[in-house]
């Protein structure tokens, strides 16, 4: 369940984050300037924020399997018509259509994997599948660019299409329900509104938001970056993208391994999961000023900077997740999870577009440190403990 999980999460977000590799071929090919290119590149997770809160309910009430299934088939249906249309503005409606669909895959296959392990696993194992992002945006690096320098950004999409129809067909036949007892027999506390009389979930939220600033935006224009101020080729680039999104995938496994150490150890559940939260949102404060220092200086230690920034930024996001599916319970966490994804994925499609902006005026260093404000400003956001 938990690669089959991790694999549906990696095929949506090849379709989620890989239109941010055609930047470079819609500029070229259609001639849109930065920020544009960066918002067509924004729309499937703008797409995401629709509905990621109402797949929540519908997994909450009908189980993972078919979500899972029927989200990834339409997933593949939109970047099919997306790749099959000439007009900007229609492949950018079904750009959102699609984002709309692949948001069924985060709610879901988070629900299914914390619904089969233990609590003194789940850091761990939500580690392991939070990596399907870094690894779908690597793949995604690795592949899409190729293609579309040397086939166009319509056959680049049809990438996407035939990975997340292959997944629909998986989660279909082999995706089994975690066992939970039914609503019936639940009693009021555990059917009762988290978010009522307490900060904590919205807190996590914000915390959250704050922190996909950066990662967003070193995976939105690290390639665009290499190619333009580094004067690598796409290819090279897109290799070292690969290698930095197996190095977050890696830093979400080591984060999540690390809360799982504490839970043993002292055997508290949700602070276990909030102290690492915290240093890594100081870790990534860090790493953006360094690299935004070491870009205007011209260094070539910019490159290992952006690597590290790459690992750094993502390690949080099984944590929040873990933590959120915990504190929720079976019959909200769901919808909580909707929630985290929402607020997350609005950020993560405001900020391109703005970041593109900013860039294009004041140029990648100022850009870099702009962003190492936001996870400065998460680190009193974090709950110091759990409130019930």
């Amino acid at each position: 369940m938990l690669v089959i999980g991790l694999g549906a999460t990696l095929c949506a977000n090849v379709f989620i984050n890989g239109v941010a590799f055609l930047i470079p071929t819609l500029h070229d090919e259609r001639g849109l300037d930065l920020a544009s290119a960066a918002l067509m590149s924004s729309l499937p997770s703008l797409g995401m924020v629709v509905t990621l809160i109402a797949w929540g309910y519908v997994v909450d009430r009908f189980g993972e399997r078919v979500v899972l299934a029927l989200g990834s088939a339409l997933t593949a249906a939109a970047a099919f018509a997306a790749a099959s249309v000439d007009s900007l503005v229609v492949t950018g409606v079904f750009l959102f259509l699609g984002g709309m669909a692949a948001a069924s895959s985060n709610t879901a296959s988070g629900r299914l994997v914390v619904g089969w392990f233990d609590a003194e696993q789940r850091g761990l194992v939500m580690g392991i599948r939070q990596t399907a992002q870094p690894l779908g945006v690597g793949v995604g690096a690795l592949v899409i660019p190729r293609l579309a320098e040397s086939h166009g950004a319509a056959a680049a999409l049809l990438f996407p299409t035939i990975v997340c129809a292959v997944a629909a067909l998986v989660c279909l036949v082999a995706v089994i329900d975690p066992p939970r007892p039914p609503r019936a027999e639940a009693d009021s506390a555990a059917l009762a509104n988290p978010y009522r009389g307490s900060a904590m979930l919205w807190r996590i939220h914000l915390t959250s938001v704050l922190l996909v600033v950066p990662q967003v935006v070193v995976w939105t224009f690290t390639l665009v970056w290499l190619i333009s101020e580094r004067h690598w080729s796409p290819e090279s680039a897109g290799i070292l993208v690969m290698i930095a999104q197996i190095g977050g995938a890696a830093g979400r496994i080591a984060a999540g391994r690390w809360s799982d150490a504490y839970v043993k150890r002292s055997g508290e559940v949700i602070a276990s999961r909030l102290r690492p939260i915290r240093l890594i949102a100081a870790s990534a404060a860090a790493a953006m000023a360094l690299l935004a220092v070491t870009d205007w200086l011209n260094s070539p230690l910019s490159i290992a900077v952006m690597l590290a920034a790459s690992v750094i930024t993502v390690s949080d996001n099984g944590l929040a997740f873990t933590l959120i599916a915990e504190y929720a319970g079976p019959f909200w966490s769901g919808r909580a999870l909707g929630t985290q994804n929402t607020s997350q994925l609005f950020a993560q499609g405001v900020a391109p577009p703005l970041f593109g902006g900013l860039i294009a005026a004041v140029g990648y260093p100022v850009a870099f440190a702009v962003c190492a404000l936001f996870p400065l400003l998460a680190i009193p956001a974090v709950p110091k403990a759990a409130d019930r």
